[in-house]
Parts: structure tokens; sequence; C-alpha cells
């Protein structure tokens, strides 16, 4: 068996229960999107006086998850990667409206507390308190059914 294969098998026992996986549909595309949206927020002069006003810290990380998801799966990659750059996108626009940790520490609060809820609904702990990497994991099993969805393998 694959490792992803084992990674998304092992993270779906946990989340067997029809209220949970909606909750996660939510939460963990939210919680993701808080992510860049707090560690965009750090600031990064010392990165864009060398590389540009387009690179952050944010940038920098996902460069980092994606060559995670990489080792896992070159075609999870890909829909990650533009789930990522949508996220970069967004927090963009958000920067330029509103001030930009506070709204991603209220998102990551309000999506923890539904992820929270969820699994105690579903009866069973998260994932990452038996494995960090399980964060990351949550966003590729999501990824994953949309993939099987439409019929690309990953």
């Amino acid at each position: 068996m694959r490792r992803i294969d084992r990674l998304l098998s092992e993270y779906g026992e946990s989340h067997q229960n029809a209220t949970n996986k909606t909750i996660h549909w939510v939460c963990v595309p939210l919680i993701f999107f808080s992510m860049v949206g707090l560690i965009a927020s750090i600031p990064a002069s010392i990165l864009q006086d060398r590389f540009g006003s387009y690179v952050n810290w944010a940038f920098v990380t996902l460069v980092l998850v994606l060559i995670y998801y990489r080792s896992l799966s070159f075609s999870l990659t890909i829909g990650m990667g533009l789930f990522a750059i949508l996220c970069l996108a967004l927090v963009n626009v958000i920067a330029g409206i509103a001030t930009l940790w506070l709204v991603s520490v209220v998102i990551f609060a309000l999506a923890w507390i539904g992820q929270f809820y969820g699994h105690k609904v579903e009866g069973k702990k998260p994932s990452f308190f038996k494995d960090l990497q399980f964060l990351l994991i949550g966003p590729a099993w999501l990824m994953h059914f949309i993939y099987k969805r439409i019929g690309i393998p990953y």
C-alpha cells in the first residue's frame, strides 16, 4: 500500500460520522486558509527586499508544504497547489480591506471550535493528536474525494 493511501485511510478512521465529515468540508479549508493568513501576516521585508513583494512567509511555508505533498502524491500536489494559490490570492484581497491577522485568528478559532464539535459528535479524537502530520493530511483527504468524484487518480 502506498504511503498516501495508508495516511488517508488512517485519517478516515476517525472521520466516519456524516456530521463530522460535513463539518470537516467547511472547517479544514478554513483552517488551512487562516493559517496562510496568519503566516502571511508575519512581516517579510527581508524576503520582499530580495525576491519581490509577492514573496512572504506564507509563500515560503506553502512551498515547503507542497514539497511534503509531492513526497506523497504528485497529482494531489497539483490540487493542493491550486488551493494554496487561491488562499494566497484571498489573503491578498483581505489584507487590502481588513486587518489580515485579526480576520485569520477569528476564522481559525471558529473553525477549530467546529472541528472539535465534529469530533465530539464522532466520538473520536482528532487524528493530529496521534501524529502532527495529520494536520496536513486533512486537506489532502478532502482533495482525494474531489479527485475520486471527477475521476482523477491520486
